[in-house]
């Protein structure tokens, strides 16, 4: 170590050897958390050769990232003039800045091991996205660990090595620099930092058909700005494509279009049944929770005991691992789009959703949620495609006993909703209402006295917490005028582990849904294919609603066997699956098709165009009909009567 100093020391300036003992030290932080991170148990990084590449590629990815982080304080040392650097406030100043990159480095270390642990990655556009909602992220984070007393730990780390090192930072970053030395390594920096902006990108590291092994060479806070610049991703740019031409009229006859775009007529045989429909997404509930799907823990005796009295899906599988991705799929029915939700994008209002159905029934329409619906947009969506949005602002004070930073705990958010709809009941109106729990969410906090298992002690207890809220509220409703003819409709947002790259970890993906209705749908089991885009059409074919369609999901009870197939994805890898073969369509037109096991596991490559073109289909046909206007809300008549009243309206 001495030696490589001595040999920095003849060649750099020697006012720059603060900025690269912080990058010495912001370089070795960052090596150490690799190391904690692979150590992990869950974490597979591969043979001895994987292991080697890993760190690798992360001291590149650490060098370039202490390039861009440190250039604005090598900008400053160049341009400091000698008489200000010599001075004892420029020393004081350098070993300040000092000790703030070191207490950053760990700091980001830190968050980077919890933000693995609950998402199974480096930062990607997850982190980017929580920073617009610093009260509900720092809130939760503040609400489940000891903050305080981390914060201090890693100042008093930060102090220590500043203390070591201060001869040398004081020392030399006084010293004196002649303008052409300045611009010599202004010019080296600026050049290395232009040419890694423009040749290299985050999937350069990626070596291993390992997840672990390719988020692990990156650098986070690499992987931060590189998930902000991809935080959209325009399908057509990044992902294989086929002429439209001719994936249009595939999907088409898919989907059994008629008009244009791909909306058709869905025309049942019996009498349109107005039920009421109350649909529950469960934050968090993968299938791998319930007693039905196999656990032990009995964690869900309510659910289970649903499982047995409802219409029960087996094999549905959430389109994405995010609350936005199972908004989005639950009532547009639409395929994922890569980067962000649409729930979060611009030109996402008067779309055509299952909401914009049962308003033109005449229906009631709500989303009723138990935080505050500014977090991901929520309400602003809901509002703006034909639904009536609550959350926690209008649930009186006085009747929450127990909230977190996410929301009101879920039977407080479930008493409001049953409010709600007695009022709608009074006004002789038939109501759907959509209501997304957050109970079971990290700090797993819940009111006391509930259930057996201790508040806060893990998600374990979170999910029977909310178990036992759903079993209160169906309990409640049967006392309601209005229980006979509801249709209640339970499943989840996402699985609770759906973590993963670019393979995605289908078998996290699997969720429950139950459709339970005593009067009206006999008990029975499904074990068809679907993922959450089907649940809208299929609820509506259970009422024999009459409609003019544009979802890419489809009635599963009245559909063929040969139409199964199911959309899983992530925020870049877009999954497809039928039969036994899943298709992965990755950014710079990576497209891949494997066989899979009945564990949804993948077994080994193969070569199936078919599945490759469908895939490929579906989803550019999914985000063209977005990005071009195709999918939006229409007036529920024959299209000729559409033309004839837009005409009327514009004059014409």
């Amino acid at each position: 170590m001495k030696r490589l100093y001595g040999a920095c020391v003849k060649r750099i300036p020697v006012r720059f050897l603060p900025v690269l003992l912080a990058a010495a030290v912001l370089v070795l932080i960052s090596t150490g958390m690799r190391l904690v991170l692979a150590l992990r148990p869950e974490v597979d990084v591969g043979s001895a050769a994987d292991w080697l590449q890993v760190f690798a590629y992360g001291l590149a990815f650490d060098l370039m990232a202490a390039c861009y982080l440190l250039a604005p304080l090598a900008l400053w040392i160049a341009l400091v003039p000698d008489r200000v650097a010599r001075s004892w406030p420029h020393r004081a100043l350098a070993l300040l800045v000092f000790a703030a990159v070191a207490y950053g480095a760990l700091v980001l270390a830190v968050s980077e091991w919890l933000f693995w642990d609950e998402f199974g990655s480096r930062f990607n556009f997850i982190a980017v996205d929580y920073l617009l909602y610093t009260h509900e992220v720092l809130g939760n984070i503040w609400q489940s660990y000891p903050v305080g007393r981390v914060l201090l730990a890693l100042a008093a780390l930060a102090v220590a090595a500043t203390l070591v090192l201060r001869r040398h930072v004081w020392s030399h970053a006084g010293a004196a620099l002649t303008w052409r030395a300045a611009l010599v390594v202004l010019v080296a920096w600026s050049t290395v930092f232009a040419g890694t902006l423009r040749w290299v990108d985050s999937d350069a590291k990626n070596f291993s058909a390992r997840d672990n092994a390719n988020d692990l060479a990156g650098n986070g806070t690499y992987e931060f700005f590189a998930a902000n610049h991809r935080n959209e991703l325009g399908y057509d740019r990044h992902y294989a494509t086929i002429p439209l031409g001719e994936a249009l009229p595939w999907v088409r006859a898919a989907l059994g279009a008629e008009q244009e775009g791909v909306e058709r007529l869905v025309a049942p045989q019996g009498e349109e049944r107005r039920l009421n429909v109350v649909l529950v997404s469960i934050e968090s509930l993968g299938a791998e929770f319930l007693g039905s799907y196999g656990n032990s823990q009995d964690l869900t005796p309510n659910l289970d005991r649903l499982a047995a009295e409802s219409l029960w899906f087996t094999q549905v599988y959430a389109t994405g691992n995010r609350t936005v991705r199972g908004m989005e799929a639950l009532s547009l029915a639409l395929p994922p789009t890569p980067g962000q939700s649409i729930v979060r994008r611009p030109s996402n209002d008067k779309l055509f959703s299952l909401g914009s159905v049962f308003e033109d029934k005449d229906y009631s329409v709500i989303f009723a949620y138990g935080g505050y619906g500014y977090f991901d947009n929520m309400s602003a969506f809901f509002d703006a495609n034909d639904y009536r949005s609550i959350d926690r602002r209008a649930i009186p004070s006085g009747r929450v006993k127990h909230e977190t930073v996410w929301g009101v705990a879920d039977e407080h958010l479930f008493d409001h909703v049953l409010d709600e709809l007695d009022r709608e009941h009074k006004a002789a109106k038939p109501f759907f209402v959509h209501v997304m729990t957050t109970s079971n969410h990290r700090p797993y906090t819940y009111p006391a006295g509930r259930i057996d298992i201790p508040s806060g002690s893990s998600r374990e207890g979170a999910v029977k917490y909310t178990d036992y809220a759903v079993g209160k509220f169906l309990r409640d409703a049967r006392s309601r005028p209005w229980f006979d003819d509801t249709l209640f409709v339970i499943t989840a947002d996402h699985g609770a582990n759906a973590r993963g790259g670019s393979r995605i970890p289908v078998d996290r993906y699997l969720i429950p849904l139950f459709v339970y209705a005593p009067k009206h749908v006999q008990p029975r089991r499904v074990d068809r294919l679907m993922s959450q885009i089907d649940i809208p059409p299929t609820v509506l074919g259970l009422l024999d609603f009459r409609y003019y369609s544009k979802f890419f999901g489809r009635d599963v009870l009245h559909s063929p066997l040969q139409s199964d197939r199911a959309f899983v994805a992530n925020y870049q890898t877009l999954g497809y699956i039928r039969g036994d073969r899943m298709v992965l369509l990755q950014p710079k037109r990576k497209a891949e098709v494997f066989r899979v096991d009945r564990a949804m596991s993948i077994v080994e490559a193969v070569d199936d165009q078919q599945a490759l073109r469908e895939a490929i289909s579906f989803y550019s046909v999914a985000s063209y009909v977005f990005r071009n206007g195709l999918y939006s809300d229409e007036e529920q008549l024959p299209p000729e009567q559409r033309v004839a009243l837009v005409r009327s309206r514009n004059g014409g």
